[in-house]
């Protein structure tokens, strides 16, 4: 496992460098530049390992002069925006649901899954996951945060290891809105017996509003009311929460919707260059959360290289910008899984400057 310190090499692009921090599953890696890009922990290799810290000896007190103590230097850190809250007409209302992604659909008896906790409604909810074995009364906290309205959050990655402690799985929630009043609800405890023997069936994984893939989804609050804790998660309540989502989600989206700019790619001379940065895609982003504007970004993306799918030797940049790259890190995704096969590496820093991919369809 890698790190802080290690020197690593990236996976499954060009580049590499020094580990400088881990939060989270993202490691953020400083380059022969002094510049720092977070990657996903599991996609970098090890190339070199950080040197040991050896205890020094102390010498013998000697007369020396007085040590000088470093001038403490402020540092300040750009404050993030919060996008606006744009609420539904329906999202008083709560509906929770836990959703497994697995990693390889195709391996479904080995793969590990990406657990996420979708909150389809118009509060900011702290919130703490938890589990427990069947024979057991005690509960072991796996995850506890803050997700914000009608949007979804990562929570963890599962391995098979973990399943046989998890007869039990359970959400508790506080809401709350920010920055007017409202009419509070209570806090809640949404206890689930799950089936884990489903996670090594193929025909439980079903498709969902809210993932490109087939996930096993766990409902957990339904129109406000909590799903009884006592009967197994059946497929049918799965389908039937995405059915009742599906609706809502549509009827509300079609109230606001922004519109998208007719061209996004633009050609220097052979190469085609899309940039991602939202202003570039929309007109407003009035009604779309973080995760929203996100997968409109991801989905101009498929449209270009499926557009250009059988362009055999098209070169496409695609400029993502390097903030904390979290489009950067959805893209190599894409590319890893959906568009694999493909030539990818880093663009031109002359031409487009740091931030952007460059990717050769093979």
């Amino acid at each position: 496992m890698a790190k802080p310190g290690d020197q690593v090499r990236f996976l499954n692009s060009v580049g590499g460098g020094r580990i400088t921090r881990i939060v989270d599953k993202l490691a953020y890696v400083e380059d022969e530049d002094g510049f720092e890009t977070p990657v996903l922990l599991r996609e970098c290799v090890v190339v070199g390992t950080a040197p040991a810290v050896s205890k020094a000896v102390t010498p013998p007190p000697v007369a020396a002069a007085p040590p000088v103590q470093p001038r403490p230097v402020a540092v300040s850190e750009p404050e993030e925006e919060e996008l606006d809250i744009e609420e539904t007409d329906t999202g008083d209302t709560m509906n929770l649901q836990l959703a497994y992604e697995p990693h390889d659909l195709k391996s479904i008896s080995s793969t590990a899954f990406d657990t996420y906790l979708i909150n389809d409604s118009n509060y900011y909810l702290y919130f703490t996951y938890l589990c427990r074995e069947r024979s057991s009364k005690e509960w072991r906290t796996r995850y506890s945060g803050m997700v914000e309205p009608n949007i979804q959050i990562f929570i963890e990655e599962l391995t098979r290891e973990d399943l046989p402690g998890m007869d039990y799985v359970a959400v508790g929630v506080l809401p709350f809105k920010k920055g007017k009043d409202f009419k509070a609800p209570a806090p809640v405890m949404a206890e689930r017996r799950l089936d884990t023997t489903k996670f090594a069936k193929l025909h439980c994984f079903q498709p969902s509003l809210y993932f490109e893939s087939p996930v096993l989804s766990v409902p957990l609050i339904i129109d406000g009311e909590v799903v009884s804790s006592a009967p197994v998660i059946k497929d049918s309540e799965a389908k039937e929460l995405e059915k009742q989502l599906k609706s809502k989600v549509r009827a509300d989206r079609r109230k606001a919707r922004p519109t998208l700019k007719q061209s996004v790619a633009r050609r220097n001379g052979e190469v085609i260059v899309v940039d991602l940065h939202i202003g570039e895609l929309l007109d407003t982003t009035r009604g779309l959360g973080p995760a929203e504007i996100l997968n409109y970004q991801v989905d101009t993306f498929r449209r270009v290289m499926d557009e250009n799918a059988r362009a055999k030797g098209q070169k496409i940049v695609f400029i993502h910008g390097k903030g904390e790259g979290v489009l950067r890190n959805a893209l190599l995704k894409e590319l890893t899984h959906r568009y694999k096969g493909n030539d990818v590496q880093d663009a031109s820093f002359a031409e487009y400057g740091y931030g952007a991919t460059q990717v050769t369809i093979l």
